[in-house]
């Protein structure tokens, strides 16, 4: 995988005299810009919005909850009203996969209101949603699992002619085993509880986020149902260049076109509503009443990892890139914190420990990845220190 990562630097740098010579490996029928905030999924009318906008069905949306908590959960509207996001990053959202299967031996783990999810992240939030009778297979998945499970390499020929430097076919497979029949059932059955599970992409058409509910998707009773949610997962945590995007069928104006997805943390590493959403106004039409608490997850170190760069492009390249995203990143913690701050809500952030310092011998370690959830467990158990502020920030009194 790092000769492929300087591979598809070099690639990105000459992809305008590439993109010239080469063939694509998809043939595209593109959603005009024309139709992009009406198409629509066939079958699931309902499956998606934008995610740096408000749905225009929003008020719609808080009714049906509101009548799903009234006639499934009543006492919900006087208990704690939980939200859980989970951060991108790789192989570290092994840190995350421990940190909940620890709060569930901690008997402290609440049953989030929601959960949200990004790149690896999407594929932890399932399990998290549903609680702790996934926490078997969150565990083994985030502690077996090695490079050669999530991707098959290409060759540089292929890499020149196809549109990612490696195939993500074995993930797929993998995917088809733990997201099935079974966990879409479980879904629904707390989707009709009020609750619900959010898992970002980015349409890098459009240059946006995208919020799939996965709830209605899984309730929709829809033929593409399953293979939809699948894709969306894989959709999440593709990398741009490096795995294979996901072209997703759409529906307007009755013709069919795809729509390009890839990684959500291409828009954001971490989310859970937008910006220009009073939380306690939502909460006030759902009929909530308890105390609002935040927890996120960031699978990585906040603090920079400092790395002598040698003067060449690629190592250039390389350190650029991982700082854009770790910046990106705190950046997204500081939006989620001053939400919180303005709509009185208790924040709660963890992330990866500086004194961890193991380092993975490929891109998906296991045993990196056991020792990263065994520490993430750890923590949990013995009661996590949840931050009351991101980095930079003093938390009010």
């Amino acid at each position: 995988m790092k000769n492929n990562r300087k591979i598809l630097i070099i690639i990105l740098i000459l992809s305008p005299f590439l993109m010239s010579g080469c063939a694509t490996s998809h043939i595209r029928n593109p959603l005009p810009k024309v139709y992009g905030d009406i198409a629509q999924i066939p079958y699931i009318p309902n499956a998606r919005f934008w995610g740096d906008t408000l749905p225009s069905e929003i008020q719609e949306e808080l009714t049906e909850i509101k009548e799903e908590i009234k006639e499934k959960d009543p006492e919900a509207k006087y208990k704690p009203v939980d939200y859980l996001s989970i951060s991108g990053g790789g192989a570290n959202g092994a840190f995350g996969a421990g940190l909940i299967v620890g709060w569930t031996a901690a008997d402290n783990r609440p049953s989030f209101r929601a959960v949200t999810g990004i790149s690896t992240g999407a594929l932890i939030a399932p399990f998290a949603f549903l609680g702790s009778e996934y926490d078997a297979k969150l565990k083994k998945f985030y502690t077996t699992t090695s490079t050669k499970d999530i991707l098959d390499e290409r060759s540089l020929f292929s890499i020149l002619r196809a549109d990612s430097a490696a195939d993500t076919k074995p993930l797929r497979e993998m995917l088809e085993e733990v997201v099935n029949v079974k966990m879409l059932e479980d879904i629904v059955v707390e989707h009709d509880k009020g609750r619900r599970l959010y898992i970002g992409t980015t349409n890098l058409d459009a240059q946006r986020p995208v919020i799939w509910d996965i709830g209605i998707i899984a309730k929709s009773g829809a033929p593409n149902a399953l293979e939809l949610v699948r894709e969306i997962l894989v959709a999440s945590a593709s990398i741009p260049g490096a795995f294979t995007p996901v072209y997703i069928e759409v529906e307007a104006d009755g013709r069919l076109y795809d729509e390009i997805h890839v990684d959500g943390g291409t828009s954001s590493q971490v989310f859970l509503y937008p910006a220009s959403l009073d939380m306690r106004w939502l909460e006030r039409q759902i009929g909530l009443k308890g105390k609002t608490r935040i927890y996120v997850i960031r699978n990585s170190r906040i603090e920079p990892d400092w790395k002598t760069v040698k003067p060449k492009i690629v190592p250039i390249l390389h350190n650029t890139i991982s700082t854009l995203i770790r910046t990106q990143g705190i950046g997204d913690l500081y939006r989620i914190y001053l939400g919180a701050q303005r709509d009185g809500i208790d924040y709660n952030l963890s992330f990866i420990p500086s004194d961890f310092e193991e380092k993975p011998k490929e891109a998906f370690d296991p045993e990196y990845m056991s020792k990263l959830f065994d520490l993430g467990y750890r923590m949990a158990k013995n009661g996590y220190p949840w931050e009351k502020a991101p980095p930079g920030f003093v938390p009010p009194k």
